[in-house]
């Protein structure tokens, strides 16, 4: 009923010109709930209302139309707004258009449709993306490998790999959890999909898969994946003329040749990688950089010490990564996963690192561009769970309403929305 009044109120915006007052979202320290105020800008988009998001202005902030509906979702989901002038506005764009300062104004259009690549049986807590699209209200649909491979992503705009193992290797826990009952049920799963589908293998129909999704990037899709989603989705696609896979996977032995057989020119992010051979070995490649880790640390003085910084782009020059970038605070707390960051050595050079751990010479926050669209890999599992394991409890997400590890998440969501722009050369 609210979104039905919203739509009325938009479709009489012309004749609130006059209107005297506008509503601005800070994004700074001020704000009660940052996650949340994503999802109210997510809601006003689908109700057609174009608002600006005020790039580097206060954290981040967003401006739309002083409308009661919105006002009353504001106040219903807890975020922190303030009532200003149409003068003010006015003031603050002046402000951000001046060529001295480091902000820009990007109109956000049309809220993007979202799909998360993702099992059907798994709970929105199994992964921080659809954790984090639940909590902010911002609705997503469920797709896997046999819409994948039948050809729906063109009826999406963004989306999201839930921590998946694109090699055909399982996730690598044959070694821990090759007895429990849900890894078995994960295997027969998969290889009844992939026989349906009509491959002979799982690692076929991963890479068909990968295929497909690399093809939805390059006509103009975003893409946004995190923790194993990442390396394994390049590793899988790099494989692509050889077995990478032991008997225990596949039923046959991998190829021993198949380093060499590796091709980087097929991968988006990652080049010049070493893989770990070892089916017992819960890894994937030489690209993680889990491993600098000092895990017999006490948990709580390794989180204190793991922190990752965001760098500053030109928001006039590098509209793009400045969206994917704003956030309340530089700092970020740093958070494990199977793939917790990125070695620098296997980045390709034409990747932007966005956020890198300096203790750890690693990048956790990296994006490019293929072909006519865009993608974007993010290191670890939960940015509010530093040390996630398999069964742990989800995280709460109303007790970190003001993370920043999320925020990249949901500017990543929002980002599609913006109203396109030439890269400034």
């Amino acid at each position: 009923m609210m979104k039905q009044v919203l739509i009325i109120f938009s479709a009489l915006i012309l004749s609130f010109q006059g209107n005297a007052s506008q509503l601005l979202i800070p994004m700074d320290e001020s704000q009660s709930n940052h996650l949340k105020a994503y999802g109210v800008a997510y809601y006003v988009l689908e109700s057609e209302v174009v608002i600006d998001w005020l790039l580097n202005y206060r954290g981040g902030s967003f401006l739309m139309p002083h409308l009661t509906a919105i006002e009353e979702e504001l106040v219903l989901r807890g975020v922190s707004y303030e009532i200003i002038a149409d003068a003010q506005a006015a003031g603050i764009k002046e402000e951000i258009g001046n060529p001295e300062v480091n902000m820009e104004v990007v109109q956000l259009e049309k809220a993007p449709k979202v799909a998360v690549y993702t099992p059907g049986g798994k709970q929105p807590w199994d992964d921080a993306v659809t954790l984090v699209m639940e909590y902010a209200e911002i609705p997503y649909e469920k797709i896997y490998d046999s819409a994948i491979v039948t050809g729906v992503l063109p009826e999406y705009d963004w989306l999201h790999l839930h921590h998946e193992d694109f090699t055909g290797q399982y996730g690598k826990f044959y070694a821990s959890f090759r007895s429990y009952a849900w890894y078995k049920q994960q295997v027969a799963d998969l290889e009844a999909s992939a026989a349906q589908l009509g491959f002979s293998k799982v690692s076929e129909m991963k890479l068909a898969v990968a295929t497909n999704i690399k093809n939805f990037v390059a006509g103009g899709g975003f893409l946004f994946t995190m923790c194993s989603g990442t390396d394994s989705f390049d590793i899988g696609l790099s494989a692509h003329e050889t077995d990478i896979c032991e008997v225990m996977f596949d039923g046959d032995p991998a190829d021993p040749n198949a380093q060499s057989k590796l091709d980087f020119d097929n991968t988006l992010a990652f080049e010049n990688f070493e893989l770990v051979r070892d089916p017992l070995t819960y890894e994937y490649s030489s690209i993680d950089g889990t491993e600098l880790r000092n895990r017999r640390l006490p948990e709580a003085v390794a989180a204190k010490g793991d922190k990752f910084t965001l760098f500053e782009f030109s928001a006039k020059w590098d509209i793009v990564p400045t969206m994917l970038t704003q956030c309340h605070t530089d700092v970020v707390n740093g958070f494990m996963g199977q793939t917790t960051d990125f070695k620098k050595d296997f980045i390709k050079s034409n990747v932007l690192i966005m956020g890198e751990s300096k203790a750890y010479n690693t990048a956790r926050y990296i994006h490019g561009e293929m072909g006519q669209g865009t993608w974007t890999f993010y290191g670890g599992h939960d940015p509010e769970d530093y040390q996630h394991r398999v069964g742990d409890p989800p995280t709460d997400l109303n007790l970190h309403p003001n993370s920043p590890g999320y925020r990249l998440i949901l500017n990543n969501i929002l980002f599609p929305a913006a109203k396109k722009k030439k890269r400034k050369t």
